[in-house]
């Protein structure tokens, strides 16, 4: 290998684009796809072809020097980027095995199993680049609990798209939709947080100001999600007799998906606003 591929993280970085490059072409000669599910796992593959292919030409072009005023640790956003890109990837193949797999979809089965190629390949990067230890925000605990958080509310949305797309009319009430306001506007506000703590610039101007106003968040964050748990399961559920899907094993799949995922993530806004007044 030469050029911007020489040594392991560059071969590992190719191979991860490589991979990720076939499960979405596949998927995308498979026909066009309409489940919200299957439109995460092309967003996911599209996502870590995108971040590699950056990775390697902002290094091969030392363009990340000119970075050392707006971003306190390099070594610590592709780091982060890893890890971001390994837990989307694991959760695309995951989701793409039990929502589309089957004995005789021969090109599910293959797509599937280059997606889990991609999973392993970027899990490999990831512990390398964690044992280098990198230190800053995205490598720090809070800055793994925003990403988690962030994840987590893509994945309930995802879940609440499928089920509002396949259910009628009169099954999409004003207090789901609302609950899926809540989730949107958290995520925005947990990935703008996540931007400001990661540009130097702006955590010198705003560094005691950013630390209120995630207390803050943190606090509006809890008592919107559990509003929206609240809204989504007397709206979602209160139709017990109602069989959107086929079977009914399968039924409230996407509901029970909402309201777990939702659960977890307003437990890790609590647990970050803990981090937050002990920080204070």
């Amino acid at each position: 290998m030469c050029g911007p591929f020489k040594g392991c993280q560059g071969i590992l970085r190719l191979l991860e684009i490589i991979f990720c490059a076939l499960a979405l072409i596949i998927v995308i000669f498979r026909g066009k796809m309409v489940s919200p599910w299957g439109i995460w796992c092309e967003f996911v593959w599209v996502f870590c072809i995108i971040v590699p292919v950056v990775l390697i030409i902002v290094e091969h072009n030392g363009w990340h020097i000119l970075f050392v005023a707006l971003l306190p640790n390099w070594s610590d956003l592709t780091c982060g980027l890893t890890v971001l890109c390994f837990t989307m990837i694991f959760s695309a193949t995951i989701i793409f095995g039990v929502v589309f797999f089957c004995l005789s979809c021969i090109v599910n089965i293959l797509c599937v199993i280059i997606s889990l190629v991609a999973t392993v390949i970027f899990l490999i990067d990831t512990v390398m680049q964690a044992m280098k230890l990198p230190s800053g925000y995205l490598s720090s605990r809070r800055g793994n609990l925003r990403i988690t958080e962030a994840f987590i509310a893509c994945i309930i949305i995802t879940a609440a798209a499928d089920h509002f797309i396949t259910v009628e009319w009169a099954y999409r009430p004003i207090g789901m939709l609302c609950s899926v306001a809540v989730f949107a506007v958290c995520l925005v506000a947990t990935v703008l947080i996540i931007v400001l703590n990661l540009l130097k610039l702006l955590q010198c101007l705003v560094a005691f100001k950013l630390k209120i106003m995630e207390l803050v968040f943190n606090v509006v964050a809890v008592i919107l999600y559990l509003v929206a748990i609240c809204l989504w399961a007397v709206f979602g559920y209160k139709r017990s007799n109602y069989n959107p899907y086929i079977c009914d094993k399968c039924s409230f799949k996407d509901l029970n998906c909402v309201t777990i995922g939702a659960s977890v993530n307003v437990l890790f806004y609590i647990v970050d606003l803990c981090a937050s007044i002990r920080a204070r």
